[in-house]
């Protein structure tokens, strides 16, 4: 930063809570120009315009943080867009800023006790002679409503292109704490895929919808000229009902709309402060003849650069991986979020953990967790508890809750094993020892059971229909994610040469109270044995004998037929089964079309990851109103166990960003080849298999510099840079 952290915060006198705010200032370039700088951010979402053009291509500025602490300012090179006289306009909408979860006051600690908005900006003009002129944000800008007559993130925006505020005043101070100003740390949100209409459906309702192919996250670009004082109405919506009709009831309270106030011109129109997670989208009010040129879907989020990429023989894998691409991006929009369309798009801790390794895969994710995971260490409070969603507009002294909290050593350590970022560990480690001093203080003799949990989320073990937490004992997932937890500190504590002693004897005594009291005989009690229990077990190394637990576990999946895990076991089940020699059952579980399973959904027609396993069932009725979103990636976690065990690639803790290579693919008869790369710090990465004949020959790109431990059926070998061919 250069100099925004001198300006003054303003804001409009006007107070509009769900509108778009206008603040100007003119200005003469009075000498010969070098260069032009404009630094700016908000309370809020912002655009920058100058003398009438479009400042950079950054949607949804400055992103979402916990905006007590922390506010990211963008520097824009505005050089070649200023003249001698000339105009900055910057429109400010509420943005997250101005939006309670689900409508309720609950939140309202969190937004600073008031929804309005303010910005603050500082735009530097360097002069040929030397000299410099900073023109700040104050009171002498002017402030106006703008066209956005209003918008919000979950009920959408109202655009007229008629309003004209006649009652221009200056803005007033806005009194913040200029010192949370820092540099982006994550990435740009900007537009990706611009997607045409596919096709225009006239429901049995009567309703004019257009499909386009595809859920995403994002917003409409339409043509309209319409009938000089209509109001034309889009809205989004994910699927259609049994009947065909246009569904919207997922969305909860959200309106998700864009409306458009028509003055008998013709206009191209998109929003500025708002998106939508949609497929479909229902015209009202539109006296335009419909036609599928008129209307693109563009794709907002984070610009995160791909890394990865999966196929092979089974087109229902293919499209359950591109399932997993989409869930991605449509979740990746500056935090890691649930789902991106009903009234909620929070960055809960829970869907971010279990699903980072699988998206270190697929995209380079290092900047945008080291923003996220900075928000979360900020939000942490000083007893070590960890929000549910960060940033935390709950902003309430809630406990932790396994699975969710563990986000704090999870995530960092990914990052660690896929970008070899050590600094970011050093960074983490006080919170990661906060954190788990908080577990040790919340446990009884090893067994932390004395905070609430959501335990095994969606399972289904529940006997009673729309019990999300049920099953699992919640207890047992605490215990053994406080034990996973903690080996993640002390392997942590390690790489930064601290001494974990003190860590290892408490991780060792939780690991013996576990066994005694869930375990018997190599095995989980009969009153507590579930398939993520099991999971757990094998998989976090707890058991005193895997191979008992792993046989335990596959007679779980293979007696019932299929999976019956959640958000909390499923995205290590199909590992603790390869691991231990139950390939079969994993392919099984994978391979499967029916409900329940991966591919249940896609069979259904799904272009994302949903949140249950049968939001959408066969006889087209919806698993419920109240929660059941259709791009909700946590089950998409499941690709990592694609590239790790189908495709065989996996990282080395001890030689991390793939410096040193693990091959070691799991094949299956019902697959007959495998393609799968990723672009990692150190190069390509690939890894090929093909079976023909009984034959299967294996194909490993090892990048320059560095080495590999190929693991196949009767052999073992370690390798150079290079391609290496093998034939079992």
């Amino acid at each position: 930063m250069k100099n925004i952290t001198n300006a003054q915060w303003i804001k409009s006198p006007k107070l509009c809570k769900e509108c778009e705010i206008r603040y100007s200032k003119s200005f003469e370039v009075k000498k010969d120009l070098v260069s032009a700088s404009l630094e700016a951010t908000a309370l809020g979402v912002y655009v920058v315009d100058i003398n009438g053009e479009r400042v950079g291509d950054y949607v949804l500025a400055p992103g979402w943080t916990a905006y007590q602490k922390r506010l990211q300012v963008e520097t824009y090179d505005v050089t070649a867009m200023l003249k001698e006289n000339n105009t900055v306009s910057i429109g400010v909408g509420p943005g997250w800023k101005g939006r309670y979860f689900t409508g309720t006051e609950r939140c309202a600690g969190y937004f600073l006790g008031v929804r309005e908005t303010a910005l603050i900006a500082a735009l530097t003009l360097d002069y040929a002679d030397g000299t410099s002129e900073v023109i700040y944000t104050d009171g002498s800008w002017t402030v106006q409503l703008g066209k956005f007559v209003s918008t919000d993130l979950y009920n959408g925006y109202t655009y007229d292109p008629n309003f004209v505020d006649e009652e221009p005043m200056k803005a007033i101070a806005f009194p913040h704490n200029n010192k949370i100003l820092l540099d982006r740390q994550g990435e740009r949100v900007v537009e990706h895929e611009r997607l045409p209409a596919k096709e225009i459906i006239i429901t049995p309702k009567g309703e004019t919808v257009i499909d386009f192919g595809q859920n995403l996250t994002g917003y409409v670009e339409f043509r309209i000229k319409g009938n000089k004082g209509e109001t034309a109405v889009i809205h989004h919506g994910e699927v259609l009902d049994a009947e065909g009709n246009f569904y919207r009831d997922n969305l909860r309270a959200a309106k998700a709309q864009a409306c458009f106030v028509c003055d008998g011109e013709e206009h191209v129109c998109k929003p500025d402060f708002d998106f939508f997670g949609f497929r479909y989208i229902k015209l009202e009010n539109w006296s335009d003849e419909v036609k599928l040129e008129n209307f693109t879907a563009i794709v907002v989020h984070s610009d995160i650069k791909r890394t990865g990429h999966f196929e092979c023989s089974s087109e229902m894998l293919n499209k359950l991986y591109h399932n997993v691409i989409w869930g991605q991006k449509g979740n990746y929009l500056d935090v890691p979020t649930d789902c991106p369309q009903r009234d909620e798009r929070l960055g809960w801790t829970g869907d971010a953990q279990v699903f980072v390794k699988a998206a270190a895969y697929n995209f380079d994710v290092e900047r945008f967790f080291l923003k996220w995971l900075a928000d979360l260490r900020a939000e942490q409070r000083p007893w070590g508890t960890i929000p549910h969603v960060i940033p935390d507009i709950f902003d309430v002294d809630e406990n932790s809750s396994a699975a969710w909290a563990d986000a704090v050593t999870v995530c960092p350590w990914q990052m660690y094993l896929s970008y070899a970022n050590k600094d970011l560990i050093a960074e983490s480690l006080d919170s990661m020892k906060n954190y788990i001093e908080y577990i040790e203080n919340s446990s009884v003799d090893g067994i932390w059971c004395k905070s609430w949990h959501f335990g095994d989320w969606l399972n289904l073990d529940a006997s009673d229909v729309g019990k999300c937490d049920v099953g699992t004992n919640k207890d047992l997932i605490a215990t053994a994610y406080y034990i996973y937890s903690s080996e993640i500190l002390i392997k942590a504590m390690e790489l930064c040469g601290e001494d974990a002693s003190e860590y290892k004897t408490k991780r060792e005594a939780s690991v013996v109270a576990f066994r005694n009291k869930f375990m018997e005989n190599g095995r989980i009690k009969p009153e507590y044995v579930t398939q993520t229990a099991a999971t757990l077990a094998v998989h976090f190394g707890i058991s005193d004998n895997i191979d008992e637990t792993a046989k335990q576990l596959n007679e779980l999946v293979t007696e019932c037929g299929h999976l019956k895990t959640g958000f909390v076991g499923t995205p290590y089940l199909l590992h603790a089964l390869t691991d231990n020699g139950y390939v079969k059952t994993a392919y099984d579980l994978i391979l499967r079309e029916e409900y329940p399973s991966w591919l249940f959904s896609v069979r259904m027609g799904a272009t994302t990851i949903w949140e249950h396993w049968d939001s959408l069932r066969e006889d087209g009725t919806m698993w419920s109103t109240d929660m059941n979103s259709f791009n909700h990636y946590a089950y998409g976690a499941v690709a990592d166990w694609m590239y790790g065990d189908m495709a065989g690639i996996k990282a080395d803790e001890k030689n991390p960003a793939y410096k040193h290579i693990i091959f070691r693919p799991y094949t299956d008869s019902r697959i007959d080849w495998v393609k799968a790369s990723v672009e990692t710090r150190n190069g390509l990465v690939k890894s090929e298999w093909k079976t023909e004949n009984g034959k299967t020959a294996y194909t490993f790109t090892v990048p320059e510099g560095c080495t590999a431990t190929v693991i196949l059926p009767g052999g073992e070998y370690e390798v150079g840079a290079g391609v290496h061919n093998y034939i079992v």
